[in-house]
């Protein structure tokens, strides 16, 4: 008893009770990733934001991101489209270092707006919002996400319509979007490592939720093998609109404190 009470409050600032309640969280938020494509990680960032430390938040999420997007994928690996990985990732690495350079000085309130308007115009707008897949397109996207995901955490939404737009399947949407989302927080990682952030302090933390985020995605998975694909493309786009809704409550509330 007395280890696992060690096990529990050995993450700086994070109390025992707050600790279960983290690893909980990354159980269900990877469940609802894995069923519906997304979604889990911007619920699982609000929830981080309240229980540690400001400056642990969005380097502690992207670690646990890193690992439940990447065992979504290779859970799934059949399924992912390739065609526009490598212009991507590009996209990511130049984009994270731009935002590693200035992700003290830019208010995250104003990208959570823009990121919030653009997500509902891409869904609702007069065209989709979304141009035609090629390699400038998603090297684009890769730049402004992995730019943006410096301080708002989540970069999920953005990316996600024009992964929905190039995929024609929800096996693919899902297991394509993973695989953008590992490489994106992999950089996001690396480049908080270069910053000199220190996650020795949360291993024991991140460790478990790794662990029950795992759990989450295998149950996650088995959902949305047996979701209908209309069921599941209705879906998709309501948890896209709620979460674009949420950065413009937020980006509002922000201003106006």
């Amino acid at each position: 008893m007395d280890f696992l009470d060690t096990f529990l409050s050995s993450s700086t600032g994070i109390s025992e009770w707050a600790f279960i309640v983290l690893c909980l969280a990354s159980f269900f938020t990877s469940v609802i990733s894995a069923a519906f494509g997304l979604g889990g990680g911007a619920m699982l960032i609000s929830i981080i934001a309240s229980l540690m430390p400001p400056i642990a938040i969005i380097p502690v999420h992207a670690v646990i991101q890193v690992s439940s997007n990447f065992s979504r994928a290779t859970m799934m690996w059949r399924h992912i489209k390739y065609t526009w990985m490598t212009s991507f990732v590009l996209g990511t690495i130049i984009g994270a270092t731009i935002g590693g350079q200035i992700v003290f000085a830019l208010p995250a309130n104003l990208l959570k707006g823009i990121i919030g308007l653009f997500i509902l115009y891409s869904l609702w707008g007069p065209s989709t919002g979304v141009s035609s897949a090629s390699r400038k397109t998603f090297f684009g996207v890769g730049v402004v996400s992995s730019f943006a995901t410096m301080f708002v955490g989540g970069s999920g939404p953005l990316i996600a319509p024009f992964v929905r737009a190039t995929t024609s399947e929800r096996r693919m949407t899902v297991a394509t979007h993973a695989a953008f989302m590992s490489w994106q927080h992999g950089v996001k990682i690396l480049t908080f490592g270069f910053l000199g952030f220190s996650f020795a302090p949360y291993i024991s933390l991140i460790v478990s939720m790794i662990l029950f985020g795992i759990v989450g995605t295998w149950s996650g998975k088995t959902i949305l093998l047996w979701m209908p694909e209309q069921i599941f493309r209705k879906a998709f786009s309501f948890v896209l609109t709620v979460l674009a809704l949420r950065l413009l409550y937020e980006s509002l509330a922000d201003m106006l404190v």
